[in-house]
């Protein structure tokens, strides 16, 4: 592996594999296999792995760059080709090292948890589904470009959804409304085709779980996210927890809310303006947010501070919004070279600030399990990479200051802790929902449409949409991009707040201890299973009965309620 901290993304150049120079490095692994030279097979395979996924990173990241632009829209196009091919390729590897009867030693090399993971790879794959997988990231692709292609004018502007979001958290209430208004006419105008992406997505996953024996997606799609340890009931007990813990406080939160700034009824423009003064936004644009950023993280710790320098001086942050860029914010990475990569938008609001502490808590713990053994232990699964996310979000509040200032810095630690629990319940439903909509795969459009208002009833009985037509009549949850393109990943983020809001608690009571066992929970990367890297930090299970009651006990005490 390149040294990392010599490496500036500028440098990183991967070149485009082919289907038959993956088959001859493939051949190559199985013929070391054949001479039972197993060390040099497992390595051999890992550093395949690592390039083509580099590769795969680089090219989403330039399609999401640049969304209109021809080479990298023809790039991804071959990468949702090409894929399908290396994963058969890869599947055939795992059936067989499985099937090895020299099972300690593999482990021994691999990882036990390794051969965890890939019991559930070799159950997810079977090449008559390589079509099906093509077409689900073209369809997951088009869902992307589509709502990158918003071109909305408001107030004498011309923005894109995500540049939406400061007029949609304007103090002024008629701007809000004014907001949800431009943001509801593009999603109306564009209903029809994106009812039409969801079906042919939902019959497609369907169809590719009967496929692999599965009765429906739900259990494929558990097994694909590598859930290893808990499966759907666990989740629906979790749920519950939410509907009955979390509901009746967020409820309390709004009618507070509510009463304090005199309106007669709660709209649903009115959610996002959590303090009655305007949510406190960043004390400067994108070079002072830059700079702070550093003196925020050296500040928290000489790691942090250290690997933040070697992220920006490297070139690995892309975080100013414009035409044509994805909307959104994610953090990839490119196994091969050992840095990650920082993708959002910036918009003027405290989500920019989120960027410097979600996103670089994902980049973090890539960075601290960057030498782990395998590729398979870069990243935990999905529900666990959430907690490095959310964790060093609310990690960072003794830094408040230096973002939004000394005057707005306790109203942004109540704003941000008041939003992380609103989430919970509306993260749940959307859950909630996708568990109903692939139950059901035949459903109609509109009868999905209406899974979502009965649900929105349950998770939060509190929303009322006024005149905004669309989502009145259950288009909200069409704007959730995890919906279309990663199903079941949403729940992952509550799971992980559950657990991030317990690094809150014992920050509280000793920040140092809790920090370092961040950091430690960071470098334990994807080692081990969700609730076993859950214990490691010494953390309650989500799925144990009362989580988050300690979690609710405390944010009512800070809050007063």
């Amino acid at each position: 592996m390149t040294e990392p901290t010599s490496t500036r993304f500028n440098d990183i150049v991967v070149d485009q594999p082919t289907k038959a120079g993956l088959e001859q490095r493939h051949a190559a692994v199985h013929a070391l296999l054949d001479r039972h030279d197993r060390k040099a097979a497992l390595a051999a395979w890992d550093t395949l792995r690592r390039e083509f996924d580099t590769w795969s990173a680089l090219v989403d990241l330039r399609f999401a760059q640049n969304t209109t632009d021809a080479a990298a829209k023809a790039a991804r196009d071959y990468a949702d080709a090409l894929t399908p091919e290396a994963t058969e390729l890869d599947v055939a590897i795992k059936r067989r090292v499985l099937a090895d009867p020299a099972r300690d030693e593999i482990a021994a090399l691999a990882g036990a948890h390794a051969l965890r993971l890939w019991e559930a790879d070799i159950t997810t794959f079977e090449p008559a589904i390589k079509a099906d997988l093509e077409a689900e990231s073209r369809l997951a692709a088009r869902y992307t470009e589509l709502l990158a292609s918003a071109q909305l004018e408001i107030d004498g502007v011309t923005v894109n959804l995500a540049g939406l979001d400061p007029f949609a958290q304007d103090p002024d209430r008629a701007t809000r409304h004014r907001a949800e208004q431009t943001r509801w006419a593009f999603f109306a105008s564009h209903g029809p085709e994106l009812d039409d992406l969801y079906d042919r997505l939902v019959r497609l996953r369907h169809g590719m779980a009967r496929k692999l024996g599965y009765p429906i997606y739900t259990d494929l799609a558990y097994r694909r996210l590598h859930r290893v340890d808990y499966g759907p009931q666990d989740v629906a007990r979790y749920r519950d927890q939410i509907v009955a813990l979390v509901v009746p406080l967020v409820a309390r939160l709004l009618e507070q809310r509510r009463l304090a700034n005199g309106w007669d009824r709660l709209r649903y423009w009115d959610e996002a303006l959590i303090d009655p003064a305007g949510n406190p936004v960043p004390a400067g644009g994108y070079d002072f947010l830059v700079a702070r950023a550093q003196t925020m993280f050296d500040r928290m710790d000489s790691r942090l501070g250290s690997f933040y320098r070697l992220m920006n001086e490297g070139g690995f942050l892309d975080l100013r919004n414009r035409p044509g860029k994805a909307g959104g914010g994610f953090c990839t990475s490119f196994p091969s070279f050992g840095v990650p990569f920082i993708f959002a938008n910036f918009n003027g609001t405290h989500h920019d600030i989120g960027v410097f502490t979600h996103e670089m808590g994902h980049a973090f713990q890539n960075w601290e399990s960057r030498a782990l053994p395998g590729v398979d232990y870069l990243w935990p699964t999905m529900e666990a990479a959430e907690i490095h996310s959310m964790g060093l979000e609310f990690l960072s509040y003794p830094q408040m200051e230096l973002m939004v200032g000394n005057a707005a810095a306790e109203r942004f630690r109540r704003m941000h802790l008041i939003a992380a629990l609103a989430f919970l319940p509306y993260g749940a439903c959307v859950d909630h929902f996708q568990h109903e909509v692939y139950a059901a795969p035949d459903a109609t459009p509109a009868e999905r449409h209406g899974m979502w208002q009965r649900l929105e009833r349950i998770y939060m009985p509190w929303t009322d949409y006024g005149d905004l037509a669309y989502p009145a009549k259950g288009g909200r949850w069409q704007a959730k991009h995890h919906i279309y393109a990663s199903p079941f990943y949403y729940i992952d983020y509550t799971l992980a707040q559950c657990c991030a809001m317990q690094f809150w608690v014992r920050s509280r009571q000793d920040y140092r201890a809790a920090l370092d066992s961040y950091v430690s929970l960071c470098a334990r990367g994807g080692s081990m299973p969700f609730q076993a890297l859950v214990r490691s930090a010494g953390l309650v299970s989500p799925f144990a009965d009362g989580a988050l009651a300690e979690v609710v006990k405390e944010a009512r005490a800070v809050l007063g309620v």
